[in-house]
C-alpha cells in the first residue's frame, strides 16, 4: 500500500486532512535516492543532490501550507540532516546551487539569522565573479527576494539588506557582511554596472549555440537582480521598464530564428527564457500591490497576455485566479478561459477554469448560509454546478483530458 498513492493529490481534501506522503511510498523514494547517491560520479552526484534536496523542500513546504507545526519541526530537523550531509560531500562543498537551497530551507522553517549566515558564507567563499557567475547571480537573486518579502513597504529600502546585496554583486569584489546602511555612490555606481551588463546580455541574443542553457539562464537571473534593484531604489516603474526592456528583445529575436531553420535547438531555450522574465515581472507586480495601493489593471494585462503564449504554466495560472477571486463579475474571466481552451491543447486552463469555479461556488454558498437572525437561506446554488459539470463534461473529452486520472478523481469527487 501507498505505492499508489506516489502521486498524491495535493488539490483534494479529505475530510480535513489533506492526502500527504504515504510513509512506503516515502521510504521508496528514499531508497532509490540513496541507491543511485552511491553510483553517480562527481558532476551527476552534485545534481541529484540538487533534486533530493528540492524533494525535501517540497516537503517542509507541504506542512507549512497544511498549518501542521509538529509534522514541520520533525520534517524540518530529518531535511536539515540531509543537506547538512549533502554539504559535506568533497565534491558538493562550492556547489553555490546547494548551499542556495541549504539557506532556502532554513529560511522556509523560519530561522532568518541562520538562513542569513549561510547566505553570506555562501556569497563570501563564492569568489569574485560578479555579474558573470550564473550561480552567483541566481544565489543573491533569491536571497534579494526573501530579504525583499520581509518589508512592509518600500519607504526606506534604499537602505535595505536587499539593496546592499544587489549592490555587492554589481561590485564583483570580495562580499562583505551587511552593516546596516548603503552608500549612495555605490548604490550609483551599481546601477551602471547593471545597466552596461544588461545591454551587453541583451546585444548578445540570439547566444551562441554552444553555451546556450547557461546564458539564457544567466540573462533572467541578471534581468531579475537588476529589476529589484530598479524597484528598491528608484521604483515599480523603473522595474517593470527593465522587464519591458528584456522581454522585447527576446520577443524578436525567438519566432525569427526558429522560423529560418527548424533544426536548430539551440533556440528552444528562449520560450523558456522569456517565460521566466514573465514569471519575474507578474510576482513582483503581485508583491508590490500587496504593500501598496497600485492599479490592478497592468497586472492582469501582463498575465492575460503570458497566459496566451505559455498556457501551461502553472504558478501564472495561479495568480490569475488569485487576482479574479477579487473581482465580482465573472464573465470576462470565463471568456477568458473559454479563448485559451480553444486555442491549446494543455489541459491546465481547463483544470484552472474548473476551479476558478469551484472556488466560486465555495464562496457562494459560505455566504448563502450566513445566518440571518431567524432566516435560514436554503436556495440551492444549481447555476454553478451545472456550469462546473459542463467543464468537466468538455475537459474529460479532450485528447490529453481523457488520459487525466486527476481530472476524472477531480469529477468524481464533486459529483459525490
Amino acid at each position: 500500500s501507498g505505492f499508489n498513492s506516489i502521486g498524491h493529490m495535493d488539490t483534494m481534501l479529505r475530510g480535513r486532512h489533506h492526502i500527504g506522503h504515504y510513509k512506503e511510498g516515502e521510504e521508496f523514494i528514499q531508497n532509490v535516492f540513496h541507491a543511485l547517491y552511491l553510483l553517480f560520479p562527481g558532476k551527476e552526484k552534485s545534481n541529484l543532490s540538487i533534486f533530493w534536496l528540492q524533494y525535501e523542500i517540497s516537503k517542509v513546504i507541504q506542512c507549512l501550507q497544511a498549518k501542521k507545526k509538529k509534522k514541520l519541526k520533525a520534517q524540518g530537523k530529518k531535511s536539515k540532516r540531509l543537506a547538512k550531509n549533502l554539504l559535506k560531500a568533497p565534491d558538493n562543498r562550492n556547489q553555490l546551487s546547494l548551499w542556495k537551497l541549504y539557506a532556502y530551507l532554513e529560511w522556509l522553517l523560519g530561522n532568518i539569522n541562520d538562513a542569513r549566515k549561510v547566505f553570506d558564507t555562501a556569497l563570501s567563499t563564492a569568489g569574485m565573479g560578479g555579474l558573470k557567475s550564473p550561480q552567483l547571480c541566481s544565489l543573491t537573486l533569491l536571497y534579494a527576494q526573501l530579504e525583499v518579502e520581509l518589508l512592509e513597504s518600500t519607504e526606506g529600502a534604499v537602505t535595505s539588506r536587499a539593496v546592499h546585496i544587489l549592490t555587492k554583486l554589481a561590485e564583483s569584489g570580495p562580499y562583505v557582511s551587511y552593516s546596516g546602511q548603503v552608500l549612495s555612490v555605490n548604490v550609483l555606481k551599481a546601477r551602471k554596472t547593471y545597466e552596461h551588463a544588461l545591454q551587453d546580455y541583451l546585444s548578445k541574443i540570439p547566444f551562441p549555440d554552444q553555451n546556450q542553457v547557461s546564458d539564457a539562464d544567466q540573462l533572467v537571473n541578471l534581468v531579475g537582480c537588476y529589476a529589484l534593484f530598479q524597484y528598491l531604489t528608484v521604483g515599480i516603474d523603473a522595474a517593470v521598464s527593465v522587464y519591458a526592456q528584456a522581454s522585447e528583445k527576446l520577443e524578436a529575436s525567438g519566432p525569427q530564428k526558429c522560423e529560418n531553420d527548424g533544426e536548430n535547438f539551440g533556440m528552444q531555450n528562449f520560450p523558456t527564457a522569456l517565460e521566466a522574465v514573465t514569471l519575474l515581472h507578474t510576482n513582483l507586480l503581485r508583491f508590490h500591490m500587496k504593500i501598496s495601493v497600485y492599479p490592478l489593471n497592468p497586472l492582469r494585462e501582463a498575465l492575460t497576455e503570458a497566459l496566451k503564449r505559455y498556457p501551461s504554466n502553472q504558478s501564472l495560472w495561479r495568480s490569475y485566479i488569485h487576482i479574479q477571486r477579487k473581482s465580482h463579475s465573472a464573465s470576462k474571466a470565463r471568456r477568458f478561459f473559454d479563448g485559451v481552451t480553444r486555442s491549446t491543447n494543455s489541459l491546465e486552463p481547463w483544470l484552472f477554469a474548473i476551479q476558478a469555479e469551484q472556488m466560486r461556488k465555495k464562496l457562494i454558498e459560505n455566504v448563502q448560509r450566513a445566518d440571518v437572525g431567524e432566516i435560514h437561506s436554503t436556495i440551492p446554488e444549481t447555476g454553478l454546478t451545472n456550469r462546473i459539470i459542463a467543464l468537466f463534461e468538455h475537459a474529460v473529452q479532450t485528447e490529453n483530458g481523457t488520459h487525466c486520472p486527476l481530472l476524472w478523481r477531480m469529477y468524481l469527487n464533486f459529483l459525490v
